[in-house]
């Protein structure tokens, strides 16, 4: 039975139609069943016994026709030819017919029509067989359909249960590359139509468990990486989408992580952009703004990072927004509408801008500060619908401006009054502006010109006060000065000039107590020329502890006189040290000139007693590494650097590490023997 004779559609209902009369024209036809209890559809045993029996009773008809005709035989029936003839054709024929008939197959069982009730557990595992090769779902189901309705008694019973086990584990392998190229739904249902009563239906829970688990694993990473690249977090997702490299599944390892990678690259190039954006926006340069909208809005819909690249573009609208605000607060209305004009239509503030447009356009108007532009401002206030949000702002402005436009008529005519200059002038002046109340919306302006103008008055009337004070302080003597002071002391606290005034009776004052003390400081520097440090300093103490003009002056030559004291002691110090002619002594004997100061006359003899010192450490030096090398080393190493007698320590103490130290004496190299030239033969072996 080949594959041909079953269509690719069959199931075990087909053979149930036929009627009576075929089915028992089929168990004629088929008769007894084979070892297997498949019918066979050829020549049969019996019918061959029937041919046989036929013919021989056609032959004893003929044997008994020709006994009854024997002594009547035609002539050509007394041949010997004719007779030798048939007796080698008869026998040789019925022989070729017996093997044709031993040797031709029994015809393959017709599966589709074949009805299933009646059918052997032969024909039933060959059609299933047949059906299983096909290696489809549908196939392999209606297969294990055909056998495992036999008893369990049965004698293939082991045999089907293998087959059934081997037929589910193959719908599980299909379902497996279902799930495989992706179809999660499609494999799951595929495991499920193995029939629960088969023994193999306990691996679907299983298998279907694991699928499950890797696609929730790989869905929970995919997803995972997903929310790391809407935060931009672009090696978080790398690492997640490597992840994928390792799932036991095909369609996530291989079509999702390209799909994943991908997507991840091309967001991070809209990260880029984004981010490029941002930091253009954050330069609150209105250019710079305009280039990072542009930047937002080149982001497209495919990408993740496209929603909030459509939120930044009216977040950056609004830094425009805010940026020709702040020019508006600073009264620059010019350059406010300038940046709110720019805005673009994408940022979806159009309404917003518009308002704003409105708003600092009045605003500009009423600036002029005149009556035409509040009234121009009034104007355009009122010109703004009451639906927009920016109404009340307006009206409250425009009852500002109308307040304002009174205001303005009396600021006018006392600016016109205080031009004059006049104390009169400017007294009417501060009168009129009086008139604006403080809570006005010029009440502030109002109460700066009155300072202005009161200013103004005090100045003229202080002013010859302080004039008449410069004029008596010219002659610069105590009673001069004394004057002066006293005629600028005129001026009161809080009047326009008194600071002005203040100054210069600081600046008298202390021209006073320089003439008062500076003979004390004389005396002091006196005393200090003669040799007196100590009466030259408690003469100048009295000076620098009064805290007047020349106490900075006294207290610096005080510092000055005390380091020269000090100096002195230094120096007598170092000479008394120096005597005892020790190591040990004349270093610090060394130490002590060091101190001396560079300004002081002493300084020079200190260098000179330095330089003798130091030749007396290196003498004593050399003259103890006569018998201690160590010692006298260490006497040299005291000698100060810059003295005359440094150098020679230097190389004394090279010499005496060189003599303990010594440098090994290089081998001497042996000299190459030339390949050129033989080697002797002067030796012999044994004698040869």
């Amino acid at each position: 039975m080949t594959e041909r004779d079953i269509p690719d559609s069959w199931s075990s209902a087909s053979g149930r139609e036929p009627d009576q009369s075929k089915r028992l024209s089929r168990t004629e036809q088929f008769g007894e069943t084979q070892p297997f209890d498949v019918p066979a559809t050829g020549s049969t045993s019996k019918s061959v016994k029937r041919r046989k029996k036929n013919h021989t009773n056609s032959n004893s008809e003929e044997t008994a026709q020709l006994s009854s005709t024997s002594g009547k035989w035609p002539r050509w029936m007394k041949s010997w030819t004719l007779w030798l003839v048939l007796l080698m054709l008869i026998p040789s024929s019925v022989g070729f017919l017996a093997m044709a008939m031993l040797l031709k197959l029994p015809a393959a069982p017709n599966c589709p029509s074949i009805f299933w009730p009646l059918a052997s557990a032969s024909v039933r595992l060959h059609c299933a067989q047949l059906a299983a090769s096909k290696q489809t779902v549908n196939d392999l189901l209606q297969a294990i359909a055909l056998v495992k309705q036999l008893p369990q008694n049965h004698p293939l019973h082991g045999e089907i249960d293998r087959f059934i086990e081997e037929w589910s584990r193959d719908i599980l392998k299909l379902a497996d590359q279902s799930f495989q190229t992706g179809n999660l739904e499609e494999a799951i249902a595929t495991a499920r139509k193995i029939p629960e009563d088969v023994a193999a239906y306990k691996l679907v829970d299983e298998q279907v468990d694991k699928w499950q688990s890797i696609w929730s694993k790989a869905e929970a990473t995919y997803n995972g990486a997903i929310a790391e690249v809407k935060e931009r977090r672009w090696q978080s997702a790398f690492m997640l989408s490597a992840k994928m490299l390792r799932v036991d599944n095909q369609y996530w390892a291989g079509t999702k992580y390209d799909q994943l990678n991908r997507l991840i690259a091309t967001a991070r190039e809209d990260g880029d952009k984004l981010g490029k954006a941002e930091s253009l926006a954050n330069s609150k340069v209105v250019d710079n703004i305009l280039e990072a909208i542009k930047l937002a809005e080149s982001i497209g819909q495919e990408s993740y990072l496209y929603q909030k690249a459509q939120e930044a573009v009216p977040a950056f609208g609004r830094k425009m927004l805010e940026l020709a605000q702040a020019k508006l607060d600073k009264q620059d209305a010019d350059e406010a509408l300038n940046i709110a004009r720019q805005i673009p239509e994408s940022t979806k503030l159009q309404g917003e801008t518009d308002d704003f447009i409105a708003i600092a356009d009045a605003k500009r108007s009423a600036w002029i500060g005149n009556v035409s532009g509040l009234e121009a401002a009034i104007a355009q206030a009122q010109q703004i619908d009451p639906s927009r949000p920016v109404y009340n702002e307006a009206q409250q402005l425009i009852a500002r401006w109308q307040l304002e436009i009174e205001d303005v008529a009396h600021l006018e005519k006392a600016r016109i009054l205080a031009s004059q200059g006049t104390v009169p002038n400017l007294t009417a002046a501060i009168a009129q502006v009086e008139l604006i109340p403080a809570s006005n919306p010029r009440g502030a302006e109002a109460r700066q010109e009155i300072g202005r103008w009161n200013a103004q008055v005090e100045t003229i009337e202080d002013q010859p006060y302080l004039d008449r004070a410069e004029q008596i302080a010219i002659f610069e003597d105590i009673n001069s000065l004394q004057a002066a002071i006293a005629q600028a002391s005129e001026i009161r606290r809080g009047r326009a000039l008194y600071p002005e005034a203040r100054k210069k009776i600081r600046t008298w004052v202390g021209k006073i107590e320089r003439i008062q003390d500076q003979p004390y400081l004389d005396q002091a520097q006196e005393l200090a020329q003669s040799g007196n440090l100590t009466a030259a300093i408690s003469t100048a103490q009295q000076i620098a502890s009064s805290g007047r003009a020349l106490s900075q002056e006294a207290q610096t030559a005080i510092d000055d006189w005390e380091g020269q004291i000090r100096t002195r002691e230094n120096w007598k110090k170092a000479q008394e040290v120096g005597a005892a002619g020790t190591p040990e002594a004349l270093v610090e004997a060394i130490r002590l000139a060091d101190r001396v100061s560079n300004n002081s006359i002493l300084r020079m003899d200190a260098n000179q007693a330095i330089d003798q010192w130091s030749q007396q450490l290196l003498e004593i030096a050399r003259t103890q590494g006569q018998s201690d090398i160590a010692r006298g080393i260490d006497i040299a190493k005291s000698v100060p650097r810059g003295s005359a007698a440094y150098s020679a320590a230097q190389e004394q103490i090279k010499t005496w590490q060189d003599f303990l130290n010594p440098q090994p004496e290089p081998q001497p190299q042996p000299s190459p023997v030339p390949e050129s030239l033989p080697f002797p033969r002067s030796t012999t072996i044994n004698g040869q």
